[in-house]
């Protein structure tokens, strides 16, 4: 329960700087072009890596001794988010633009901060064979907060308008914030545990004593922060580690890249907010659940690496069914029906909804429990930040060549992926975070 009103914190704030802030934008006249730049604030999540090392190993003042290291980081990132929304709620993007864009920013930096924490929180909380139900749990409140992010926002903005709406989001934050508290900070090791343990890896991973108890402070900060995470990744993976590396990187290039313009490409399609909300975010909620426990049979059944193989055809595949709907109705015919709707926003998160279960179980069997923050800050990093970054070019690329051929380079996206999986499921077995932490394989 716990860890489902956590996600709820964590996943409340993701569509409201994306695909929620895409539809305000474009309710209210921004251009597509500059409404697709607005995907760049979201590579904040991407490169959270850099500061993931000082919210592993820094303690907050006051608040740590109060609520624990992985607590007092995540409370400090819900209040940063509350704050953001409540800012975007007070502004109006038809003039101050740029403001939305900070306040944006700030909610965005400040949810990935949580993220951090909270995924360390996830993996250190339970043993690894529990991990599976962790995940599910972890998704299942992370997906409610997308339906309240998606669907609620949407309908608020329709009935009333679209700073109630964002007001009302940052309210629904105090559901992390009271988790927080109601939650038990999981065991860590002490300091001088861990700088022995830091000795003991460096040693290991450059093969000749380094001394760590000679240097400088900040020296061994670093070294065991930053460095350690990354070679111990690399010394246990070998060159397959690159190879790993590049399957997370492009895995969700093809869904984060059509994600952008999927609310603008409702609205010009002429369905209404409520349209949207609706189908796309309440019923499209229910057939991402579906997906999800459907995977998690699969994954019993079958082991991770097919369902994550089924899960990248199907999120590529998905968006011919967006371009078909594009072609057919940029063509000339008449207002698309709601089955259309309901059809592709069916098979778009049910695939979702297995692709991305199926991933969050391989991203906690990488990570090694000694190093779960940096390192799992690396792996979702490297998810979203080339989906973030070519998304930003979405709105241009619809205003040149329109929403069909756009959908169509989507898919393409997407190929890379199932090459990438095939290759990992036949050089290698399900990845173990070490040898002394007995994954869950």
């Amino acid at each position: 329960m716990a860890i489902a009103l956590l996600g709820f914190g964590a996943g409340l704030p993701f569509l409201l700087v994306f695909s929620t802030l895409t539809a305000w934008l474009r309710d209210v006249g921004v251009e597509r072009t500059t409404i697709g730049f607005f995907a760049w604030i979201g590579i904040t999540y991407s490169i959270k890596v850099f500061w993931a090392p000082v919210v592993d190993r820094i303690s907050l003042p006051l608040l740590s001794r109060w609520l624990g290291q992985r607590r007092s980081w995540i409370l400090l990132g819900q209040l940063g988010i509350a704050v953001g929304l409540v800012w975007m709620s007070l502004l109006d993007p038809a003039t101050e633009l740029w403001w939305v864009a900070v306040a944006a920013l700030l909610v965005a930096f400040s949810s990935s901060t949580q993220d951090v924490a909270l995924d360390a929180f996830r993996i250190e909380a339970v043993e690894d064979s529990l991990q599976g139900a962790m995940s599910a749990s972890y998704i299942f409140g992370y997906r409610v907060a997308l339906l309240f992010a998606g669907a609620g926002s949407l309908y608020l903005a329709e009935w009333y308008n679209w700073s109630l709406s964002y007001g009302a989001m940052a309210l629904m934050m105090a559901v992390g914030i009271l988790a927080t508290f109601w939650c038990q900070e999981p065991p860590h090791i002490s300091r001088d545990q861990r700088n022995e343990q830091d000795a003991a890896m460096m040693d290991r991973l450059f093969g000749r004593p380094m001394h760590m108890e000679r240097r400088p402070g900040w020296e061994r900060w670093l070294l065991g922060a930053v460095v350690c995470p990354i070679l111990e990744f690399f010394q246990r993976n070998g060159w397959l580690a690159l190879l790993i590396l590049a399957f997370v990187a492009v895995f969700r290039l093809s869904d984060i890249t059509m994600a952008v313009m999927a609310n603008p490409f409702y609205l010009d399609m002429g369905y209404s907010k409520s349209d949207i909300a609706s189908i796309a975010k309440v019923f499209g909620f229910f057939m991402t659940i579906a997906g999800s426990a459907l995977c998690g049979v699969l994954v019993i059944r079958w082991g991770m690496y097919r369902p994550l193989l089924l899960g990248a055809i199907l999120v590529s595949s998905t968006n011919l069914l967006f371009a078909t709907m594009a072609f057919v109705f940029e063509g000339g015919a008449e207002h698309p029906s709601l089955w259309w709707l309901t059809l592709v926003i069916s098979t778009d998160n049910l695939s979702g909804g297995i692709a991305s279960t199926a991933f969050v179980a391989y991203l906690s069997s990488l990570a090694n429990k000694s190093y779960t923050a940096t390192q799992y800050a690396l792996f979702s990093s490297l998810m979203t930040l080339p989906g973030k970054f070519i998304s930003g070019f979405s709105g241009w690329v619809v205003d040149g060549l329109g929403y069909g051929q756009f959908f169509v380079v989507a898919a393409i996206l997407g190929i890379p992926a199932v090459v990438l999986v095939l290759i990992l499921m036949r050089r290698m077995p399900l990845p173990a975070p070490a040898a002394e932490n007995h994954s869950q394989s």
